[in-house]
């Protein structure tokens, strides 16, 4: 489902990915950890054409993407694709859930009004917000937006959701709501990559973590082949 080879990037003069291959099937769920400033989130954003990248090359959901900038056409086919949920939620703060939800599907997809609501009104009852769907944003929890913002993600029907620290802006018990989803979704052979400090939900959710340092990839493997020998080693 995604191939990435010698992928590079450089930001101001500074090597930020350097030389970086991997190979993740369809179904799995990745865990990306690592130091802050190791290029995780950017290895993510180059994987949906949000940056564009120096050198090597991706395929993900079928999409090609090589060095420099993107056509607006492939980047439309990949938004399609490839679902993103961010640190910070990014939800329309003057629309409802329901109307976030919906909104990629109308403008996107060109589903009717009908089609999507009936989409959003599943999606937010699969994440456990269905008596949330008028709430604006602002009179919602932290873990209950991010719930939203998975449901909007779903919403395209992607072929790979793309986690950018999805639970490190909330508290404990927020997180774990929001990792009940990414659990549900594992479950049902969603294909995700999860970029996350936390290891506890990395042990939980992932069938493979990689872990990057300074731009390259330090191990890779299963949770207990990284994450434990990482804990273990102090």
């Amino acid at each position: 489902m995604i191939e990435v080879v010698a992928l590079s990037k450089n930001r101001g003069g500074k090597r930020v990915l350097e030389d970086l291959s991997l190979s993740l099937a369809e179904g799995g769920v990745t865990a990306v950890v690592g130091p802050s400033g190791g290029g995780k989130s950017t290895l993510l954003r180059c994987l949906n054409g949000l940056e564009p990248f120096d050198a090597g090359g991706i395929l993900i959901a079928g999409h090609q993407l090589t060095p420099g900038g993107h056509p607006h056409a492939l980047l439309e086919r990949i938004r399609r694709d490839v679902g993103m949920v961010f640190q910070q939620f990014n939800l329309f703060p003057q629309m409802t859930a329901l109307e976030n939800v919906m909104l990629a599907p109308r403008v996107v997809s060109r589903l009717s009004a009908a089609e999507a609501r009936s989409r959003a009104v599943g999606l937010l009852e699969r994440v456990g917000l269905d008596g949330f769907a008028q709430a604006r944003p602002a009179t919602l929890s932290g873990g209950q937006q991010q719930r939203v913002a998975i449901a909007r993600a779903l919403a395209m029907q992607p072929r790979v959701i793309l986690f950018d620290e999805p639970t490190s802006a909330l508290d404990p018990a927020m997180s774990s709501e929001v990792l009940e989803v990414i659990l549900d979704l594992a479950r049902g052979g969603q294909t995700m990559v999860v970029v996350t400090h936390d290891h506890a939900l990395a042990q939980r959710a992932a069938t493979h973590v990689v872990e990057l340092v300074a731009g390259r990839i330090q191990r890779q493997g299963s949770p207990a082949e990284v994450l434990i020998p990482a804990v273990g080693s102090g």
